[in-house]
């Protein structure tokens, strides 16, 4: 279950006790856990394109969704549609809202324009991405921005700012607690759970570890998740760490809270110059809200968010950095100093980056554009994916 999901699962309750609630989404992954829809939210998937991964991406995957989106949102009855990215369903819900005169809100967990920048796309590709965001942005009644950061990305873009609500971002802390129970495997262990994509570059995790693989001969490395450089983190662990690095796939938001509970530090990156420097990954609320420490490497936003919280180490993108900070995350752990911030940490979280508080500041912001009678209120996502089309996390 990705950050996404996460987040307007919690919106959906939120707006459950304001009025009726109906969610647009996909059928999941047949190899994605099943979780539970949340009580009283009329969720309604439909078949998507994916790919062997399981992930949505590209355009002919986005249309499997979008175009029989438009057919669904032109019949339905709604007073407001709330729509998260890809640009291309925004676009598909503020045209079917113009039309039928009715508001949209625009979540925006992410700015694709600087998504696709990153990835080296086309010029022409970054036009049509920044033209659609843009005519989504002007036609949204309401924008919902989840820190300052993107919030400052969406002005770039010719978003009205009276019209922009921060909100933040945060992590479901009925799930993600210091009483996880811990798994079954023992050991010590570092941790990466979610998107394993080419602007995390997890790769950086595992050619640190080959550094402290030798003088730390019983700690392994533990994935959870997919994404597009999976198989390329498969064959570099196999190079470098043979039979110390191990790829669990995706699992339930229990059983990642529980492997984050047993971990040594929780594996955090961010590539620094390709365009997410103003990210705050969701990973560092998980391991805050459980009591890991996180390794936090990557840019200037997030490991100031992981200095200032007290929340574990962060450093530069770089491999002997990542190593060192290992190490120290290592003797922490064996003197116990780690599991005595655990209760500290958790309560920052609680207090902070609490999910349900988050989407309860969304919820107002829909009450502001709904009107004032009862009001059916319909969600539409695509799916779980960042501007790489992958889960995010």
């Amino acid at each position: 279950m990705s950050a996404g999901a996460f987040r307007l699962g919690a919106l959906a309750r939120a707006l459950r006790a304001r009025g009726e609630v109906v969610v647009l989404t996909t059928r999941p992954p047949r190899h994605a856990p099943s979780t539970p829809d949340s009580p009283g939210v009329d969720v309604r998937r439909w078949p998507v394109l994916r790919d062997r991964g399981g992930n949505v991406r590209g355009y002919i995957q986005y249309m499997s969704f979008d175009a029989p989106l438009m057919l669904r949102l032109l019949f339905a009855r709604f007073d407001v549609v709330i729509a998260e990215s890809p640009p291309t369903t925004g676009i598909v819900a503020a045209t079917v809202a113009w039309l039928r005169r009715r508001p949209v809100v625009y979540y925006a967990a992410d700015v694709w324009t600087d998504g696709v920048i990153s990835m080296g796309a086309p010029k022409p590709v970054v036009a049509i991405m920044r033209a659609m965001e843009r005519a989504v942005l002007r036609r949204a009644a309401a924008i919902v921005s989840v820190s300052d950061e993107v919030t400052e990305r969406l002005r770039l873009l010719d978003a009205d700012p009276a019209r922009i609500a921060t909100v933040g971002n945060g992590i479901d802390t009925r799930v993600f607690t210091p009483e996880a129970p811990l798994p079954e495997a023992g050991g010590r262990y570092f941790v990466y759970t979610g998107t394993m994509s080419e602007w995390q570059r997890p790769d950086v995790f595992v050619r640190a570890f080959a550094q402290i693989a030798e003088e730390a001969s019983d700690v392994r490395i533990r994935f959870f998740g997919q994404g597009a450089v999976e198989d390329e983190l498969r064959a570099l662990a196999e190079d470098l760490v043979p039979g110390r690095v191990d790829f669990g796939g995706v699992v339930s938001p229990a059983q990642s809270a529980s492997w984050i509970r047993g971990a040594v530090g929780s594996l955090v990156s961010i590539v620094p110059g390709i365009g997410y420097d103003f990210a705050r990954p969701t990973k560092t609320y998980a391991a805050a809200a459980v009591g890991t420490p996180v390794l936090f490497a990557g840019p200037e936003t997030g490991a100031r968010l992981v200095r200032d919280a007290q929340l574990g180490a962060a450093v530069d993108f770089d491999v002997d950095a990542v190593a060192e900070a290992m190490r120290l995350l290592l003797v922490e752990a064996d003197e116990g100093r780690s599991e005595g911030l655990r209760p500290r940490r958790a309560a920052w979280a609680r207090e902070h980056v609490s999910l349900d508080a988050v989407a309860e500041r969304v919820a107002e912001v829909v009450s502001q554009v709904r009107p004032s009678r009862p009001t059916k209120i319909m969600g539409a996502r695509t799916a779980p994916t960042g501007p790489d089309g992958r889960p995010v996390s």
